[in-house]
C-alpha cells in the first residue's frame, strides 16, 4: 500500500516535468523563425559583401585597361624610356662621327683663311698704301711675315710712284694636306688679278699659288706663297660668280 501511494504522488511530479519540457520546445520552436531570420540576414550580408568586392575588383581592371592614372604613369614611363634610347643612339653616333666632323670644319676654316690670305696679298691701292701693307702682314707669320716688314718700306716707295690699283679675285682654291696636330696646312688657290695704272689699259693676270698656312694664336696665316706651274690643279676651277 504504501508502495503505492509513492508511486501516485511520483505521477503528477513526472507529468510536471513533461510539461516543463514541452514548454521548452515550444519556446525553442518559437525562436527558430528568428534564428532563420538572422541567418538570412547574415547570408545577405555575405552576398552584399561578395558583390561590393567583385565590383571594385572590375573597377581597378577598368582603370588598368582603361585612362586611369596607371595607364598615364606606364604610358609616360614607356615615352621617357624611348626618348633615353633615342638620346642614346645619336650620342654614340655623335661620339662615333666627332673626329670626322671636327677635320672637316677645320679644312673648312683652312681653306677660308688661305683664300683670304692670298687675296689681301694680291690687293693694293696707292691711295691705301698703308691700310694694305697692314693688311698684308696681319695675313701672314714667320719667315714670310719678316720679309714683308723688312721691304716694306722699298715696296711702298715703288706703289706710290707707279700709282696703281691692284685687285684680287679667287677663282677656285682646294686644301691640299693638313696636319692638325702640327698646326700646318697646304692650300692651292687659282686668283685673278686685275691692275689699273694711270694711261694704261687694266692688265688681268691668272695665277695659281701654292701657300703654306700655320696656325697661330689669331688662327691660321700663311708663311709662305709661290706661284706653281700652269695646269697644276687639285681640284677644277670653279669661276666663281
Amino acid at each position: 500500500m504504501t508502495h503505492a501511494r509513492e508511486a501516485d504522488t511520483a505521477a503528477p511530479k513526472a507529468d510536471s516535468a513533461a510539461a516543463a519540457a514541452d514548454a521548452d520546445t515550444s519556446a525553442a520552436d518559437a525562436d527558430a523563425p528568428e534564428a532563420d531570420m538572422e541567418a538570412a540576414r547574415t547570408e545577405g550580408g555575405s552576398e552584399k559583401v561578395g558583390t561590393t568586392a567583385r565590383r571594385a575588383k572590375r573597377g581597378r581592371v577598368r582603370r588598368l585597361t582603361g585612362g586611369g592614372p596607371l595607364r598615364t604613369v606606364a604610358l609616360a614611363l614607356a615615352f621617357a624610356a624611348l626618348c633615353s634610347a633615342v638620346w642614346a643612339g645619336f650620342s654614340w653616333y655623335g661620339a662615333a662621327h666627332d673626329d670626322t666632323l671636327e677635320y672637316a670644319a677645320t679644312r673648312d676654316e683652312v681653306r677660308s683663311a688661305g683664300e683670304q690670305a692670298v687675296q689681301n696679298l694680291n690687293t693694293l691701292d696707292h691711295r691705301e698704301i698703308d691700310a694694305g701693307l697692314d693688311s698684308w702682314e696681319e695675313s701672314t707669320t714667320g719667315e714670310l711675315r719678316g720679309q714683308l716688314k723688312k721691304g716694306r718700306e722699298e715696296f711702298e716707295k715703288q706703289i706710290r710712284a707707279a700709282k696703281t690699283v691692284t685687285s684680287a679675285r679667287i677663282l677656285t682654291s682646294a686644301v691640299a694636306e693638313l696636319d692638325e696636330r702640327a698646326g700646318r696646312a697646304g692650300v692651292l688657290v687659282a686668283v685673278r688679278t686685275t691692275v689699273k695704272a694711270p694711261k694704261e689699259k687694266p692688265a688681268t693676270k691668272q695665277t695659281r699659288m701654292r701657300g703654306e698656312l700655320t696656325r697661330t694664336e689669331d688662327g691660321w696665316k700663311l708663311s709662305a706663297l709661290a706661284q706653281v706651274p700652269v695646269g697644276y690643279s687639285a681640284t677644277a676651277p670653279d669661276e666663281r660668280g
